[in-house]
């Protein structure tokens, strides 16, 4: 709304000192930011006083693991600090007429929403397991359907191609439509369904390569499974960060790293002269994504002071699911959603262990009629945590002692941060 509000100041002539700031991605980006962490942490206690005298505490199931029982009781749903924290940054600094900014307060809604549907119905409902699997699957696939259909049908997601000329010297300049940029001519815009790859020269996959027919119904095809796969990745980001949720600050602080990446990527593929010179995909007017981004990333902050060992709230559905739908959109919409194996990688361990385990106790069962289990307990970070003895064998034995819930924390936010880095390293390995 600020941002907005000076552009129309500057319509009809107003002028003051600092008032161009706002032209800058980096300094909205920067306000948007502190503006999430400071509504974070003075919304937070009010948030978190409401939800204690609404007694909307965590119900808790003793699984044998260190300091569960302590938690029972803690406020639970805070996952509308983290929305509200968002919002604020992004109404007051992001350009919102930006599709990009629209599809993403879309599914902040959306999935808080249906977060905030599955909470309810634990807490109030006192039905333990929430809202039904096929249920949330719905509402995931749904609004993966919606980002899919977006992208699309919308003239104005697109991305410019480029394709390199010869250049005199070094320093020389080409032009196309206007447009310049070093060694490479950028033709107009195109709706495409390429995306980031890592480890080839251009960097770039295109979805059309997996379509078998050519002509009309080949240009179906590839868009009908570039939606499929966009559906893929919001639902699994969005369950992937709903399964980390389990331990105090956990789910809250590797999202944050994530964040970070995803907000500069953004930024980079939104500029023509970076993205250029790191020869990755430009897609105009993502720039917006990354101020986004920042608001993400500072609620998440701001949520951590109450969220850390020892947790004052924890965020729920309403902030896990939110969280992971942020991810996978923003993944989209910046085409790097075939690096979120390896930017979401303990998201994608986590989720990858739940699977693998069922998959293998059920095997197991059916031909020894005896379950047996690859760890201890699943999620992953509960196999590390275990202080009970599994029924039944384990292939993997559990960590003897049980490490405490905050080393655990650490090591996977340090890990976490280990592959953000690798995976910006990949935009300059081809």
């Amino acid at each position: 709304m600020i941002y907005h509000l000076f552009r129309y100041l500057s319509s009809i002539g107003v002028d003051f000192p600092g008032m161009g700031l706002m032209n800058f991605l980096s300094f909205r980006a920067m306000l948007s930011g502190v503006t999430a962490v400071i509504v974070s942490l003075l919304a937070g206690r009010r948030i978190i006083a409401i939800l204690q005298r609404l007694q909307i505490g965590e119900t808790v199931r003793d699984l044998g693991l260190e300091g569960q029982i302590q938690k029972k009781g803690t406020p639970t749903m805070g996952g509308v600090i983290i929305i509200v924290s968002i919002l604020a940054g992004v109404l007051l600094f992001c350009d919102l007429t930006s599709v990009y900014v629209i599809l993403l307060l879309v599914s902040t809604l959306w999935c808080g929403a249906l977060g905030f549907a599955d909470d309810y119905i634990k807490v109030f409902k006192k039905r333990k397991e929430g809202m039904s699997e096929k249920g949330k699957l719905l509402g995931q696939v749904l609004l993966g359907l919606v980002v899919g259909l977006t992208v699309w049908m919308s003239p104005n997601i697109v991305v410019r191609e480029k394709i390199p000329v010869e250049t005199t010297t070094e320093h020389s300049l080409e032009s196309v439509n206007g447009v310049t940029s070093g060694r490479y001519i950028h033709e107009d815009v195109v709706k495409s369904t390429k995306t980031t790859i890592p480890f080839v020269k251009s960097h770039e996959f295109d979805y059309r390569w997996l379509s078998p027919f050519k002509g009309k119904w080949g240009w179906y095809t590839k868009w009908g499974i570039y939606v499929l796969m966009i559906v893929v990745v919001i639902t699994a980001c969005s369950n992937g960060t709903n399964l980390t949720d389990g331990l105090d600050g956990l789910a809250a602080g590797t999202s944050a790293t994530v964040g970070v990446v995803l907000g500069l990527m953004a930024w980079l593929g939104g500029n023509l002269i970076d993205s250029n010179f790191l020869n990755i995909m430009y897609i105009p007017g993502s720039g917006e994504i990354a101020i986004f981004m920042s608001a993400f990333v500072g609620a998440l902050v701001g949520f951590l002071w109450y969220n850390s060992f020892p947790a004052q709230v924890f965020m729920g559905d309403t902030g896990s699911l939110t969280i992971g739908g942020i991810i996978g959109v923003c993944a989209v919409l910046i085409r790097k959603e075939l690096l979120i194996p390896l930017l979401c990688g303990i998201f994608f361990a986590e989720s990858l262990s739940v699977i693998i385990q069922r998959f293998w106790f059920k095997y197991t069962r059916k031909r020894t009629g005896t379950g047996h289990r690859i760890w201890s307990m699943t999620p992953l970070h509960h196999h590390y945590q275990d202080k009970k003895a599994p029924d039944g064998p384990v292939l993997f034995p559990k960590p003897v002692p049980p490490q405490h819930e905050a080393k655990i924390t650490v090591r996977f936010w340090i890990i976490s941060a280990i592959l953000a880095v690798s995976t910006l390293a990949l935009l300059k390995i081809r």
